[in-house]
């Protein structure tokens, strides 16, 4: 179920104009680089259509790049509420392995892992990428098709969301020195969607915050504004009030990707309710390219007995 939420997230920013950490970081309304100046004059209709048409072909350039890049992530969940605690807080090297990416823990609760530990996940790291590299291993070519589907049905979600909403102007914003255009997007009444996921985004409204220049995302939050059921709620629901955020920078020339995600939303996953409060930081993007690129650079690491991305 936790998949879902980033799919709705990012579907409805990527349709936002356009989908799988501090956006939602308390900041007073004088210093918040977000704040909107409803004044100024909207684009027209054939503008909004013209700059949704060239973000979603930018975002989904960025997509791909993503399954290139590793980084680092910084993992902070926490309790509900004013009075919420830290209940997990982990760093993480995220490796591209051609079929996905893998997690090896640097960090926990502030506290670099041991050295057998890492050294057991970066050798878990080799084999994968040893299996992934070799075109002929059977568990390659299974994982890769199982990739080449998520990456169809995801651009196939983010071009079947612009029908799915309004996008209406709504002011202008100064972010960082990045003169932006700001939209809002309700869900359109005679959507008519394919599939459980396009459901979802008729119980969605979300915010964009666009780069007027490059026409990418700088900020994206989105609303859960009715309950979601998925299988007719067999399968599990998201609860109304659930939101979810995203920040991107430009990583590389013409290349942007996410640098901080905030999940809070609520749901049941058939029988079991559950609940989840995560920011996400990322950082140190680094470019390694496909599972032979990524061994040939850990297995150096290895060798040398320095990882070429410092610890946090």
């Amino acid at each position: 179920m936790r998949h879902i939420v980033p799919v709705l997230f990012l579907s409805a920013v990527a349709l936002g104009f356009a989908i799988l950490p501090q956006l939602a970081c308390a900041q007073s309304a004088v210093l918040d680089p977000y704040q909107i100046d409803p004044h100024g004059t909207p684009p027209s209709a054939d503008e909004i259509r013209d700059r949704a048409d060239k973000f979603v072909a930018n975002q989904h350039r960025d997509d791909q790049a993503l399954e290139q890049y590793e980084r680092i992530e910084h993992h902070v969940s926490r309790t509900a509420g004013s009075n919420s605690r830290v209940i997990e807080d982990k760093v993480y090297r995220i490796v591209p392995t051609g079929a996905g990416t893998i997690k090896v823990v640097l960090q926990e609760n502030e506290k670099p892992v041991d050295d057998a530990t890492y050294d057991r996940e970066m050798q878990n790291l080799v084999d994968t990428l040893q299996g992934l590299a070799n075109p002929n291993d059977d568990r390659a070519k299974v994982a890769l098709a199982k990739r080449n589907k998520r990456e169809n049905e995801r651009a196939e979600f983010v071009d079947a969301a612009k029908a799915a909403f309004h996008i209406k102007w709504i002011g202008t914003a100064n972010v960082y020195g990045h003169a932006c255009d700001v939209f809002e997007l309700d869900p359109r009444p005679d959507f008519r969607p394919h599939g459980i996921f396009q459901d979802a985004l008729a119980h969605v409204t979300a915010r964009i915050w666009l780069d007027r220049e490059s026409l990418q995302m700088m900020r994206g939050e989105a609303h859960v504004m009715s309950d979601v059921n998925f299988g007719a709620g067999i399968l599990g629901k998201l609860n109304r009030g659930s939101v979810v955020s995203m920040v991107q920078a430009e990583i590389a020339p013409g290349v942007w990707l996410p640098t901080h995600y905030q999940y809070d939303f609520t749901g049941r996953k058939f029988l079991f309710s559950f609940e989840q409060h995560q920011s996400i930081d990322a950082s140190r993007y680094r470019r390694i390219g496909n599972a032979s690129d990524a061994l040939t650079l850990v297995q150096n690491e290895l060798a040398n007995k320095k990882p070429a991305i410092v610890d946090p």
